[in-house]
This record gives structure tokens, C-alpha cells and sequence, in this order.
């Protein structure tokens, strides 16, 4: 294989398959031994493949053609498959999904962590693997993308569209027919905003010269099938709201709460701003096992209400709790998991950075009238130290959900003087679980661990440890 003319893309032939990627990517291995990471492609397959981009000395392509098919292959279900990021599994079947999953924490554990992969349970699937989200955000474009097939059509195609940005673009909006993310009633939404907005004549948002009346659909919903719709907008019309907010109750009866936004900055985020209630409940209620929790139209919630209810049991059954033990939650969010440990120990204090996040736990625990939780804002890296375990009392188990980059050295560090009996480690990466784990090894050891799927048809994975004094 030459190098080609400087605008000609790589080829890559008869590239094998051999395994999954971060990202819903798969890593091939070429004839000549080069591995390179390819989209679009299944363990098992054999392919044909173009460069698209170079990232740290490997190749990234996408496939051109598939000379043997993988038996994990499956056909995709949705139309959007291969341009919208969502559900970039979905041409491999559920079990293999599984299969890679469990083999991706098993592979961090062993070459990273130094573990016995023989302690991992095996991974807990979900029970459905469509519909399962209970928020959605999709965003408004006057400058809808355009297929390959549209673009060669002679047809005058409508640009306003409502869906998902393209991978790695801002400014790409992919307009969605059916998303099989969060149940049926999120689609009526998004259909019926798009429609009315287009009949009234309504701008639809630009987003690059930030302008524009329609701009973001927040959908939550909870398992009573009660919906919430959070409408954003990047002007305020109190006439076009008006007439949005009487419209989706009548047509769309499910729709119980609504909200709007007025949003004229850069970015889509509407956490620092004020979310006006404009229609019924200002809260839905969604209950996991014993607990309640208000959801708010910017409360910070678990996006798959049926699995975090399965992994807060798990994680509850792990941390073996008496009505004596004193529980650190780190990284606590709304303090979901704790509050969910609360009925089983004399006390739970969490910490976390966000302080809207603080509000919802506090919120909370009170709605579900608990006094023995106590939830503190602040850096787990810094607030973690000598003084406060001596005014909160050391912890006799510790849970810890940290983001995507572990634990922070000093947490270790505090969590090994500390010496609580038991730490259940939450994480959806295991690569930095296991790095963690192995730092904690001096006085801890791993029991057991378990995987579990919270996201069908993509690559990520959560995971749950047990880990005890030596």
C-alpha cells in the first residue's frame, strides 16, 4: 500500500476485526500486522477501510466494504443508524454487546488493576434495550444536515429540522424521524414542536449566528408515564410559548409539567438559568424500590430509572450495612445512592461539588422525611481530610461514584487513613476503577465485582466493586 497523492485517503484491505474501542469504535488488524481503530465494524468481521482522521499515531477509519460478515452482526433498527452517535452498537446483536462489555472490565481489572478477573460476576443486562432512557434533549436547526442522497437529489428539501447534533459538530443538527431512546411519547413531542413551529412560520435556531426562536426540547419522563417537557428557546415570545403551552397538554395528554427557557448564550446549558414553570406539576415523581425522588426540569437524575434501581441494590447489598454504620457517599450528585442506603444505617453524609445537585439530595431526603442524612458541598479532593472525618466521624463504609477520570490521589490517600471497613466503588469507566482499586491495595483487597449494562446499544459500562480490609 503506497502513500498515494497528499489528498488521496488511506486504504486499509482485508482488515480483521479482532475486538471493541472506546468511542463505539472496533480495532482492526491489517495484513501487515498495523492495527487501526474503524467505525462501523463488528468482532468478526473482515473489511475494507478508508482513513478519516489520525489520533495519536493510529489511523481512525470507517468501513467501505464488508467482505465476511461477523455472526455478532445484526441489522440496525433504527434509520438513523451510521450519522446519528446515539447507539453506535446497534449493529451488533444484545448478547455480544454484553459479551464485550463484561471482557472490557475484565481486560482493565487484570492488565491494569493486577486483579483475579475470576472475582467479576457475571454483567447484569438490561431489561429493555429500547425506551429506556427518561431524558432526552434534542436541539432545533435552520440548517438541518443533509444526506448524501439528498444532496444529489434535484428535489427542494425543507431545512428545518429538530433532532441530535453529529458527532464532533456543534453546529450539524440531524433531524430525527423515530429515536427508540425514551419511550414513544418524547417522539410525539418532538414531531408535534416541529410541525406547530413550522405551521406558525416560528424560527427555528441558527446555530452559528445564535438566533432564532426554536431551540432545545428537554423530555423527562418517569415509569408512570407521566412526561415533563422543558421548552428552550433563544427569544423570548411570551405569545409563541403561550401558544406551544396550551397546544402539547391537549394533543399529547401524557404531558403533565412544562417549563420554558429563554436561552440567548453560546452554549446549550440551562443550568444557570431560569426555568419558568408554566404548565401543571413542577416536579415529577419517580420511585426507585422504597425511595421517592422529585425530578425537576433541571435536576441532575440516573437516565435509566429501571437499571439504577437493579445498581442501587446491588451496591446496597455490597456495602453490607448495620444500623450502627456511619456511610461516606463521595461524589454523591443528588445523593441518590445514598439516600437509597439511608433506612439500613445510623448516618449518611455525602459530598458533592455541584451545589444544584446538593439542593435536589437535600429536596430529597426530605421527601422522603429521612434525618439521618447530612449533604455537604464541596471537592471531594479537598473537603476529604483529618478535620472533617473528625467532625462527621469516620466512616465505617464508604461508597464512591466518581466521574470518568477516578478517584483523585488525595481521596485515596484520605480513604486509606480513614480505614473504613467496607468500600463499594461505583464507576463507568473501568479503566481508572481498576487504576484506583490497584492504589488502594496496600490494606484493601477486591471481593467481588459486577458489571452492569445501564446503556444498550453502546459501548459504555458500568461497574461495581466490593472491596474490604485486609
Amino acid at each position: 500500500m503506497g502513500r498515494g497523492r497528499k489528498n488521496e485517503r488511506r486504504q486499509f484491505l482485508n482488515v480483521a476485526i479482532i475486538d471493541t474501542a472506546e468511542e463505539g469504535l472496533a480495532i482492526g488488524k491489517c495484513e501487515d500486522g498495523r492495527i487501526i481503530q474503524v467505525s462501523g465494524a463488528v468482532p468478526g468481521d473482515t473489511v475494507d477501510a478508508i482513513a478519516t482522521s489520525k489520533r495519536k499515531g493510529m489511523f481512525v477509519s470507517k468501513v467501505s466494504s464488508i467482505s465476511t460478515y461477523s455472526e455478532d452482526r445484526t441489522d440496525p433498527f433504527c434509520s438513523h443508524f451510521g450519522l446519528c452517535g446515539g447507539c453506535k452498537w446497534q449493529h451488533m446483536s444484545y448478547e455480544a454487546q454484553l459479551r464485550f462489555k463484561a471482557k472490557r472490565v475484565r481486560d482493565a481489572f487484570q492488565r491494569i488493576g493486577e486483579l483475579d478477573p475470576g472475582l467479576i460476576q457475571p454483567i447484569v443486562a438490561a431489561p429493555d434495550q429500547k425506551y429506556y432512557r427518561n431524558k432526552l434533549e434534542y436541539t432545533a436547526s435552520d440548517r438541518r444536515w443533509l444526506t448524501e442522497e439528498e444532496l444529489g437529489s434535484d428535489e427542494v428539501f425543507q431545512r428545518e429540522g429538530i433532532g441530535f447534533h453529529l458527532p464532533g459538530a456543534f453546529d450539524k443538527i440531524l433531524d430525527i424521524d423515530h429515536c427508540y431512546l425514551q419511550n414513544d411519547i418524547s417522539n410525539k413531542i418532538r414531531l408535534f414542536v416541529k410541525s406547530l413551529a413550522m405551521e406558525k412560520q416560528w424560527p427555528f435556531f441558527n446555530l452559528r449566528e445564535k438566533k432564532g426562536f426554536i431551540r432545545n426540547i428537554i423530555v423527562r419522563n418517569n415509569r408512570a408515564g407521566d412526561t415533563m417537557i422543558v421548552l428552550v428557546v433563544g427569544e423570548e415570545n411570551r405569545e409563541w410559548i403561550e401558544t406551544l403551552v396550551n397546544s402539547l397538554p391537549i394533543t399529547i395528554p401524557e404531558v403533565v409539567s412544562i417549563y420554558s427557557c429563554v436561552n440567548t448564550k453560546v452554549n446549550d446549558s440551562i443550568h444557570d438559568l431560569l426555568a419558568q414553570h408554566e404548565y401543571g406539576a413542577k416536579t415529577l415523581v419517580e420511585k426507585l424500590h422504597h425511595v421517592k425522588f422529585h425530578i425537576g426540569p433541571k435536576s441532575f437524575f440516573q437516565t435509566n430509572s429501571v437499571q439504577a434501581e437493579n445498581l442501587y441494590a446491588l451496591t446496597k447489598k455490597l456495602a453490607g450495612l448495620n444500623s450502627e454504620d456511619v456511610v461516606y457517599d463521595l461524589y454523591c450528585g443528588v445523593g441518590s445512592i445514598g439516600i437509597y442506603m439511608a433506612d439500613s444505617c445510623q448516618r449518611v453524609i455525602g459530598i458533592e461539588h455541584i451545589t444544584e445537585a446538593i439542593d435536589d439530595a437535600k429536596e430529597n431526603a426530605a421527601f422522603n422525611e429521612l434525618t439521618n442524612v447530612d449533604f455537604v458541598v464541596g471537592t471531594v479532593e479537598v473537603i476529604l481530610d483529618p478535620a472533617f472525618i473528625a467532625h462527621h466521624g469516620s466512616p465505617d463504609v464508604v461508597i464512591t461514584d466518581p466521574p470518568r477520570a477516578g478517584m483523585h490521589p488525595n481521596v485515596i490517600h484520605h480513604l486509606l487513613a480513614a480505614a473504613p471497613k467496607r468500600i463499594v466503588y461505583v464507576s463507568c469507566n473501568p479503566a481508572t476503577q481498576a487504576r484506583d482499586i490497584k492504589m488502594l491495595s496496600d490494606k484493601y483487597q477486591m471481593v467481588t465485582a459486577i458489571p452492569v449494562d445501564m446503556f444498550p446499544q453502546t459501548q459504555h459500562i458500568e461497574c461495581v466493586a466490593l472491596l474490604e480490609q485486609k
